[in-house]
């Protein structure tokens, strides 16, 4: 893959555009909520998104599935409609597969909603897990090293689109010439990475401001040499690890009963902070939690009553 180099953006051409400061992480925790895209009779997302905005959480997101015979919103149009009608929360894509859709209008259209929230996009892209939803939306057939390099690909176009007048960009995958985008998001919208194989994690390191693996997918012992695998890729790119936010996905239940499981973290609140702050240990500065249970919002409640409150306090000891 080549750029122009006359409207490269700062750095190699090899490595697309530089990073924006403002998508640099701190290190105060933040914590969301996973809002579903069913589209059922009784399904309300706005409602859902504007009680986690009343009880201070920091962002809603979304997965992205467009297919499928059960009712559902596309992604970036409901999290437009959530940002319409909240005011400060944040909304983000968990992820969007860069297969369904060109990396271009990607750019614009985070780029776009940004702006009209007032900066509340984040940006959370994957390569694509699931061949079937891809060739069923008549996206391309890959292998998952080339879906990796696709997925590289888009976010040097999504970066250059933002950040260069004129962005030309001749790649394997995806090519654009001459493209001029405005308005550009400023500061940057950040971009967030679902990854977890080692050539996709570098890709992490080398391109993303955030990590956001969920739970489950693999052993938890294995989280540590993941976050090194992207802290290398960071550093060998002449980046900060702590230039890429871990954000760690997975199912809350509170329920001191429950059943062990492995996406889940579940029991008292007690217990709960307890397995929560273990993984905080393990490199992560955030959670995006899908809650469990019969009532959402008497569950969400309960957490930003009892369980986040402790989690900062902790951090802050820490500290």
């Amino acid at each position: 893959m080549t750029t122009s180099p006359a409207q490269s953006p700062a750095g190699s051409p090899t490595t697309g555009p530089s990073q924006s400061p403002a998508g640099s992480p701190t290190t105060s925790l933040i914590f969301g909520i996973g809002i579903p895209a069913s589209a059922g009779p009784n399904d309300d997302p706005v409602a859902l998104a504007q009680e986690a905005e009343r009880l201070g959480y920091d962002f809603v997101s979304a997965a992205d599935h467009p297919g499928g015979a059960d009712p559902s919103y596309d992604t970036p149009t409901m999290l437009t409609w959530i940002a319409a009608r909240t005011s400060r929360i944040k909304v983000a894509s968990r992820v969007l597969a860069v297969p369904f859709r060109r990396p271009a209008m990607v750019a614009k259209l985070a780029a776009s909603l940004d702006q009209l929230s007032g900066g509340r996009v984040i940006l959370g892209l994957g390569a694509g897990y699931s061949d079937q939803e891809i060739a069923a939306v008549g996206g391309p057939a890959q292998s998952p090293a080339e879906k990796i390099d696709a997925l590289a690909e888009a976010i040097q176009i999504i970066r250059g689109a933002w950040t260069c007048p004129g962005y030309t960009q001749d790649g394997r995958y995806y090519s654009v010439r001459d493209l001029e985008m405005a308005p550009r998001p400023h500061p940057s919208v950040p971009i967030w990475l679902g990854t977890f194989g080692p050539r996709a994690l570098a890709v992490t390191g080398r391109l993303a401001d955030g990590w956001i693996p969920s739970l489950g997918y693999r052993p938890v012992e294995e989280l540590p040499a993941m976050r090194r695998r992207i802290d290398e890729a960071a550093l060998a790119s002449g980046r900060k690890p702590d230039d890429v936010r871990g954000i760690l996905n997975l199912t809350l239940r509170l329920d001191p009963g429950a059943e062990p499981e492995r996406d889940t973290v579940s029991g008292s609140a007690g217990e709960v902070v307890e397995q929560l702050r273990d993984l905080l240990g393990l490199g992560f500065t955030g959670f995006n939690f899908a809650i469990a249970g019969p009532d959402r919002i008497a569950a969400m409640s309960q957490v930003a009553e009892e369980v986040l409150p402790a989690l900062r306090s902790a951090a802050t000891a820490a500290s």
